[in-house]
């Protein structure tokens, strides 16, 4: 190798390293930018008085986004007709409101954007600004607030609209389901408490929605709602506590259809439990009829027998201050086979039945060709209990731990409604050693009684119940290990049940206290006796 070829190899080593050694150098941009956007100006001045632009025009000092605009952007009073926003989908200095409402006379508006307005390469938010004018002299400037809580969850709703009715001569009761309130103010996705803003003195209703339609009114089936039991008079120093509840859904029936031979379907909403099906029809003498309740849908099933030689059957439903008459029409069509499920499959608990359930009606069951021994095939006795509109027999027998239980039911142990039967049925249920359970006891100070007192999982789901009259310990025993917490229902009513609120009643729902334990006291362990002493909030 000649020396110049050397003295070039050489540079040429030297050259890479240096590029090498410059890259792992090189600075990164320095430190990320966290500061939110800042406002040069606005066209108008924001809290300008006697406005009457129609357009306003806010700029700031870098390129800007708007995010979730039509969700976080929130204006009170309300517009008939929402302003044309922008930018949308892309950059800009500045934002742009266009306004196509005929504004009203001496009123305060105000545009709450929330967190949508981010700064667009870093997404640094530009939280809470409110662009606030006036068609008057003056800008109101009275607030009221508060906080938002769930009736029976522990988890409160995002996104709750709070709003204010002004009570005047116009004021009535129907008000939330036609109308937008007079100022609205919105949680977002994170907060808990309210305020509203720029308010004029007055008389007012005072309403939570958890607005699922969006469009500031309530409607039953889809919202929550919270209100204060009575007026409020602003200017107040008082702050309020809404409690956000889902209403019990006003008995509604739809139109029936006959979906299989001789077997009709009635859809509704709301109870269906003083629901009555009547057939307005001269029936002959052999006729039969069954209703029974879908598993999934909100659906009674009307069965009958023998098929009838009509076109159509005329049916009155009814409950309580309800009633509508409707025309079926009946054709020639293929009726349902019969299939059999039952339930738990796998595990069951000690004091669980053994359930099993139909397609088509039970019309009877021969307990005799009903079969149940355990491991050592010891036969056990039974009794059976029959739900006939959830179509269930429940077979309870006595079980013991650590032990399986096989359930026979031999051939023509079970006769339908249209005199099928059933062929051998084979279950098998086992259940778990004690110490794969754990127990609670739970002492409950300072509550009114009675009581109805649920274990709650960390999905909030009611997975263990006691209804108690008296100041006493109570006992959950044998329950599957995992974090709980505890709800009680004050029974105020005495009918074992949580009862909601109603607007136009003006209930509120019954009182529910929580009792969240810190994380590692709310673990129920296999094999472990816990106790909870408990004192109910309000």
């Amino acid at each position: 190798m000649n020396k110049t070829f050397a003295n070039l190899v050489l540079l040429i080593f030297l050259s890479l390293g240096f590029i090498n050694c410059a890259n792992k150098g090189t600075p990164g941009g320095g430190p990320k930018d966290e500061t939110p956007p800042v406002i040069i100006k606005s066209e108008p001045e924001n809290f300008s008085t006697n406005f009457k632009a129609r357009e306003i025009t806010i700029h700031f000092d870098e390129y800007i986004k708007l995010k979730d605009i039509q969700k976080q952007l929130i204006i009170s009073p309300p517009l008939k007709t929402q302003p044309e926003i922008k930018p949308l989908g892309g950059a800009s200095r500045y934002i742009s409101i266009k306004i196509f409402d005929t504004l009203q006379p001496n009123t305060t508006y105000a545009f709450n954007f929330g967190n949508s307005i981010q700064d667009n390469n870093e997404g640094n938010p530009f939280s809470y600004f409110r662009y606030v004018f006036s068609t008057g002299d003056y800008i109101d400037s009275l607030t009221v607030g508060g906080t938002i809580v769930d009736a029976i969850d522990r988890k409160t709703e995002t996104f709750v609209n709070v709003g204010l009715y002004e009570v005047d001569s116009t004021f009535n009761d129907s008000i939330i389901y036609k109308e937008k309130p007079k100022y609205i103010t919105n949680t977002l996705d994170s907060l808990t408490t309210f305020a509203i803003e720029n308010i004029k003195e007055g008389k007012y209703l005072l309403l939570a929605l958890k607005d699922n339609n969006e469009d500031y009114k309530f409607q039953q089936k889809t919202d929550k709602i919270g209100f204060h039991k009575g007026f409020i008079n602003i200017p107040t120093d008082s702050t309020y506590t809404l409690k956000l509840f889902k209403e019990d859904l006003d008995f509604k029936s739809t139109r029936p259809k006959l979906i299989s031979g001789e077997k009709i379907a009635f859809g509704y909403e709301g109870d269906y439990k003083d629901m009555d099906i009547k057939l307005l029809f001269d029936t002959p003498q052999d006729f039969e009829y069954r209703i029974t309740k879908d598993q999934q849908t909100d659906s009674l099933y009307y069965w009958y027998k023998p098929r009838l030689e009509v076109d159509s059957l005329i049916f009155k439903v009814s409950n309580l201050d309800f009633e509508k008459d409707y025309t079926v029409r009946i054709s020639a069509q293929k009726r349902d086979s019969l299939t059999i499920t039952s339930s738990p499959s796998g595990n069951i608990t000690y004091k669980e039945p053994l359930k099993i359930s139909g397609s088509i009606p039970f019309a009877k069951l021969d307990e005799t060709k009903i079969n149940i021994e355990d491991k050592d095939s010891t036969k056990v006795v039974f009794t059976t209990a029959f739900d006939t509109i959830q179509n269930t027999y429940h077979i309870n027998f006595e079980k013991k731990a650590d032990n399986r239980y096989r359930v026979q039911v031999l051939p023509e142990a079970i006769l339908d409604f249209f005199d099928n039967t059933n062929d051998t049925l084979n279950y098998v249920v086992s259940t778990k050693k004690i110490s794969d359970y754990g127990n609670l006891r739970v002492i409950i100070n300072n509550a009114t009684y009675p009581l109805i007192v649920q274990l709650m999982d960390s999905n909030g789901k009611v997975k263990y119940e006691k209804y108690t009259i008296r100041n006493e310990a109570l006992d959950f025993l044998n329950i599957d290990s995992g974090k709980y917490y505890l709800r009680a229902i004050f029974d105020v009513n005495k009918n074992g049940k949580y009862d909601t609120g109603s607007y136009l009643k003006k209930i509120q729902p019954e009182r529910v206290s929580l009792f969240i334990p810190e994380e590692s006291d709310g673990d129920i362990r296999a094999g472990w006796d816990e106790i909870w002493n408990i004192n109910l909030s309000n």
